[in-house]
């Protein structure tokens, strides 16, 4: 029996472009389709948010003179584009999946309500919450906590490309050190940056925890449902 049954799974942007500058990586996309048809073969119900960092990202594009609101809206379609490459290569790979919006796109995608999420999720699709929340001067994790958190999601698995939550960023300190668990009071102590503020509010107040894994590691995911200690996981 998987540990959870029903998920919220983050993806980042960034991480679809595999060893590419930009763009979406074809096999870092299949490998990923191929790990989530695995856990959805497990019966678990999963939810999913992609960021856009890979083509555009609102906040770099403010910096460079980008009205705020409308790189913010560049950046919720940048998410929508990464939502409907998955989907394809979920499809592909004969994984039932759905793209919802939280802005009007039909027929690109449906919708998104929190109703017609469950009723998707209950009928055992891969459900994909595209455009961020639809406002703007919030992130893809803000989304993925207010998602997770009104599908009733058991944990929010954060893929990243780091096997956790360490100490300071193991990439450029070969010293650090990694946490196997941390509380969200912890991670605002130590100024541990593993998403935004908001979003990890969202998740304390709400009780939903994180668990902070390496998704680049093929059969990760799978690891992580089965029960096995893997990455970080953050709780209340």
């Amino acid at each position: 029996m998987p540990k959870f049954k029903r998920i919220l799974l983050k993806l980042s942007g960034e991480s679809l472009m595999g060893e590419q500058q930009n763009g979406i990586d074809q096999q870092r996309l299949t490998d990923y389709a191929e790990q989530i048809k695995e856990i959805a073969e497990l019966g678990v119900q999963i939810g999913i948010v992609i960021g856009g960092g890979n083509i555009f990202r609102g906040l770099s594009g403010a910096s460079k003179g980008f009205d705020r609101v409308k790189g913010d809206q560049m950046g919720m379609l940048a998410t929508v584009i990464n939502s409907l490459a998955l989907n394809s290569a979920l499809q592909s790979v004969g994984c039932k999946s759905r793209v919802l919006t939280a802005i009007r796109m039909e027929p690109i995608g449906e919708f998104y309500s929190k109703d017609r999420a469950m009723e998707l999720l209950e009928q055992g699709e891969v459900t994909i919450f595209s455009a961020g929340t639809g406002n703007p001067f919030f992130t893809t994790d803000s989304a993925s906590a207010l998602r997770g958190i009104e599908i009733e999601a058991d944990v929010m698995l954060k893929g990243t490309r780091v096997d956790g939550i360490y100490t300071s960023d193991p990439e450029k300190d070969s010293t650090a050190v990694r946490f196997e668990k941390i509380s969200f009071d912890e991670i605002y102590k130590h100024g541990l940056k593993i998403m935004d503020l908001t979003a990890t509010a969202m998740c304390k107040e709400n009780n939903l925890p994180i668990i902070v894994f390496n998704m680049d590691v093929k059969g990760n995911l799978k690891k992580i449902l089965e029960g096995q200690d893997i990455g970080t996981y953050v709780h209340s």
